[in-house]
């Protein structure tokens, strides 16, 4: 087991929805009526947006760094070609999924760039890989429920025998969970089984003194009973006022922060509906937050957390 260093970089990999923003409808309008779509072709722009995950880093003192992430969406490949050099993320070692929609699970396949690294290396390059914690196989750790609904939509990658046409794919680890809490790679990982819809459900998980919750319709008490005592809270607001089947909107996330009132709260997944700017500029009132730090994070924002 990794002697591991007991704070963690969080890095956000994507705030946005499943359709991610800019939306190409709305950028195509004519005349353009989306000024959050728009601003977010401006380079460097907040409003971009990918579908919602984060990496967790957690440095060693005998090696490299071990890299978590949660949720390989849709737009993995793109998020990770802008935000790992940047964040020196040279490595997997695990990935963990909320649930199996494709803006949580649509990415698992990109993942064949790390195992495939490991599966050609040889002599010397398959040494120095070893030595900054890569493996042939990357562990995916999700429910059953999702792995049923993996084993359909990306057949292959559950059952490499039925790879066609010779080519390469990801080599993956599934390894199903349940309600309690497991061990990815020395960090320990609490399930937050949270309603995102009416008749469907997605895992949150408290990792330390975070709880992340990037989708869900509500959160059961008994779950607020788990997360009463974090100092960061990470919850899905998709936008604000008008309700959503399967999302909870800004104003429920607020609510849901004053409850467990902790030290800084991020919304996520937001759509393009929410102007990063206006709306954290919005959020600083206290009349709004109640005496609280909250604001919408942001892709490629880095913040720091206790996991021991």
């Amino acid at each position: 087991m990794p002697n591991l260093n007991s704070k963690a970089t969080v890095m956000f990999l994507g705030t946005g929805t499943s359709e991610g923003i800019p939306r190409v409808t709305c950028l195509t309008a004519d005349p353009p009526t989306c000024p959050v779509c728009t601003d977010a072709m401006r380079p460097g722009s907040k409003n971009r947006r990918r579908n919602t995950g984060i990496v967790i880093q957690r440095e060693q003192d005998d090696g490299p760094p071990v890299n978590i992430l949660i949720d390989a969406g849709k737009f993995f490949y793109q998020a990770a070609i802008e935000w790992f050099p940047k964040h020196a993320i040279r490595s997997l070692n695990a990935v963990i999924l909320t649930h199996a929609h494709a803006d949580s699970a649509g990415g698992l396949d990109d993942l064949r760039d790390w195992t495939n690294m490991m599966r050609f290396a040889r002599g010397d390059e398959h040494a120095a890989l070893l030595a900054r914690g890569r493996d042939a196989r990357i562990p995916i750790y999700l429910r059953r429920e999702d792995l049923n609904i993996v084993s359909k939509t990306a057949y292959y990658l559950v059952d490499r025998t039925q790879m066609t046409s010779g080519g390469t794919v990801a080599i993956l680890d599934f390894q199903t969970i349940n309600d309690e809490p497991f061990d990815v790679v020395g960090t320990n990982v609490v399930p937050l089984e949270v309603p995102h819809g009416p008749d469907y459900s997605c895992n949150g998980y408290r990792i330390g003194d975070m709880a992340y919750i990037s989708d869900a319709s509500q959160v059961p008490d008994e779950i607020l009973e788990k997360i009463a005592d974090v100092d960061t809270l990470v919850i899905d607001a998709l936008r604000t006022q008008r309700t959503h089947g399967s999302h909870l909107t800004m104003e429920q996330a607020v609510e849901y922060a004053q409850i467990i009132r902790p030290r800084r709260t991020f919304l996520t997944d937001a759509a393009h509906g929410i102007d990063h700017y206006a709306m954290n500029a919005q959020l600083r009132d206290p009349r709004v937050n109640g005496g609280l730090d909250i604001q919408y994070a942001y892709d490629g924002m880095s913040i720091e957390i206790d996991v021991d």
